[in-house]
């Protein structure tokens, strides 16, 4: 029989006994991690290695470094991933693997190690988006989710709230029509002089500022659960450089408070308002940005306030991680068929394509 119809039996086996223990790999970017996940909800191990120290020392992130690094992280990670779950390879019933959207050769990595693999041991393979497996590190930490739920993805290079229909199954509400929320945050604090990487530690300075102390632009959009932070940007860099010519001193604490409050306005407003005008009785963030301090105290405090229930994953599970993957690749295992080996890279993969 050929693998790939063992694959396809395998997955038949799966889907009749409705129970599986994922080995994920997810390699999309500058953290290189693998989990075992069971069921897509219980985590058995997951361990992550991060490039964060050495791409802090280019100012952000390396591409042909991140992929050779993501190459001598992933034996000694299936090892650790083992040993934590006290497993062996024999318990492992598929692969799931970040196949985009992310950094070309960083996908590559990951996904030819998981290719080989799942052939070498006879598993299904279950090609995951990576946008996907953000919003499903929810099922993670929130075994009472269920869709339907309107769910936030804030990135650095995604901004979307989609409509979680059922299991792998999504309606776009709004996007960003430029750079990603957490673009803006980036790249703002780089003009601040905060190193790599720059939004967790803009977040952590606006904790001590004024959030009124600045006033930033409100962008308007087309589309009413749509996003722009491209103009909020500029703004800020534009405002900057004109304070500085003026020799006038930045507070940079007030200045990273002003900001992050302009773009969590702009997120949690659109956000709830799509909750409202579909009827949803749930909310959830996703995404690295769903990190941030503020915005999880407003999307809390304002989406309860609303009668909606809010989830939101713990900050672990919100930053690249292969526990979200696993997830993902449970209910893609449940509702599909197994990848065939042929599957490549997709770096600009969108979640819902149109």
């Amino acid at each position: 029989m050929s693998y790939a119809d063992e694959a396809r039996e395998r997955v038949r086996e799966l889907k009749a006994r409705g129970h599986a223990v994922i080995l994920a790999v997810e390699s999309s970017c500058d953290e290189t991690a693998m989990a075992l996940v069971a069921d897509g909800r219980r985590v058995l191990s997951g361990e992550i290695a991060s490039q964060v120290d050495t791409h802090a020392l280019y100012g952000g992130v390396v591409p042909e470094i991140a992929s050779r690094m993501h190459v001598e992280a992933l034996d000694p990670l299936l090892d650790r991933v083992l040993a934590e779950a006290g497993l062996g390879m024999d318990a492992i019933d598929a692969v799931g693997v970040t196949f985009g959207p992310g950094l070309v050769g960083a996908l590559l990595t990951g996904l030819s190690w998981a290719k080989a693999f799942a052939y070498a041991r006879r598993l299904p393979l279950i090609a995951v988006n990576h946008i996907e497996g953000h919003v499903s590190a929810n099922f993670v930490a929130n075994p009472e989710l269920e869709p339907p739920f309107v769910c936030l993805v804030a990135s650095g290079g995604h901004s979307h709230i989609v409509s979680v229909e059922r299991y792998g199954a999504y309606k776009m509400l709004g996007r960003t029509t430029d750079d990603a929320a957490g673009e803006a945050f980036d790249k703002a604090a780089r003009v601040l002089n905060i190193p790599y990487p720059g939004g967790p530690l803009l977040d952590k300075l606006a904790e001590e500022g004024n959030p009124e102390a600045y006033r930033f632009p409100k962008i308007h959009t087309e589309g009413k659960y749509d996003f722009s932070f491209s103009g909020l940007k500029t703004a800020v860099i534009n405002q900057a450089h004109m304070l500085r010519q003026k020799g006038e001193e930045i507070r940079v604490a007030d200045w990273s408070a002003s900001l992050r409050k302009a773009v969590v306005d702009m997120l949690v407003d659109k956000t709830l308002a799509a909750c409202r005008d579909t009827g949803a009785k749930s909310v959830a963030l996703a995404g690295g940005v769903a990190s941030n301090r503020l915005l999880r105290r407003e999307m809390e405090r304002r989406g309860t306030k609303m009668g909606l229930k809010v989830y939101m994953p713990p900050v672990a599970l919100c930053t690249d991680n292969a526990v979200m993957i696993g997830s993902a690749a449970f209910y893609r295992l449940m509702t599909g068929e197994p990848a065939p080996l042929s599957l490549n890279a997709q770096p600009s993969i969108r979640l819902i394509e149109e």
